[in-house]
């Protein structure tokens, strides 16, 4: 599952799960492009590619602008020669009941999620149309199938974003595109240790592999469907989750 010689671009690869994917994507030989609006965490990713012997490049880029969407684009192509693989990982989350959802709390949610896959994927594409070939994998989440209580905003993005994967997987299947999503269910990230023990208990009881996944576990699927050896798979889910959604 080599990916010598081809070129990523991560969005919100400044630390958690998009830093461990950027990583994992350059120890199978890529180069990155380190996205985020968090300037100084881009910057650290990318040293950290940099140390692996793969380029790098950190840009601060927020993926609700589609100005600055395309200028990401633009400056990868610019900058490392081509674009072969697009990693849609930026996302937020503004978790509360539905009764007590601010209108903001939705849209800001949405808009990120949802509104900035839509917007990096649309600049994308042209260029890997034009090479007659690339990967686009978006990150979802097990909530997308699921549901869960107090994420009505993020669910519903993450709903949306296996949606547009399935759509945009159809439109550029004949340009030698795949488009593909990994839903991870619980991952032991800063926020899921920031959990009470009880809820964190409460949690490993509806994971039957009993523990929560990590960041190399998403990265790993990311790797796979970002390699030649998933030709052949388009418009599909990978669940990432321990089997709490089978």
């Amino acid at each position: 599952m080599t990916l010598q010689g081809k070129v990523a671009i991560v969005t919100g690869g400044a630390q958690g799960i998009g830093r461990q994917i950027a990583l994992t994507l350059a120890n199978a030989g890529a180069d990155v492009v380190i996205s985020d609006v968090q300037k100084a965490g881009a910057e650290e990713t990318a040293t950290q590619v940099t140390a692996l012997g793969r380029r790098s490049l950190a840009l601060q880029v927020d993926v609700t602008s589609s100005t600055e969407v395309e200028g990401m684009v633009r400056t990868t192509v610019d900058r490392m020669g081509r674009l072969d693989i697009l990693v849609c990982n930026a996302g937020i989350t503004r978790d509360t009941l539905l009764i007590r959802m601010k209108e903001d709390d939705w849209n800001r949610v949405l808009d990120v999620n949802l509104k900035g896959a839509f917007l990096c994927m649309k600049a994308a594409a042209p260029i890997l149309s034009k090479q007659r070939g690339g990967r686009i994998i978006a990150i979802a989440s097990v909530v997308a199938v699921l549901g869960n209580v107090g994420q009505a905003n993020y669910a519903a993005s993450k709903a949306g974003l296996i949606g547009l994967t399935k759509t945009v997987a159809r439109e550029y299947a004949s340009r030698g595109i795949t488009v593909n999503a990994v839903a991870p269910g619980f991952i032991d990230t800063a926020m899921t240790r920031a959990l009470s023990e009880k809820v964190r208990e409460e949690l490993l009881r509806r994971i039957p592999l009993g523990r929560l996944g990590t960041p190399e576990d998403v990265a790993a699927a990311v790797r796979f469907l970002a390699s030649d050896a998933a030709g052949y798979l388009t418009g599909q889910v990978i669940h990432v989750n321990g089997g709490m959604y089978m």
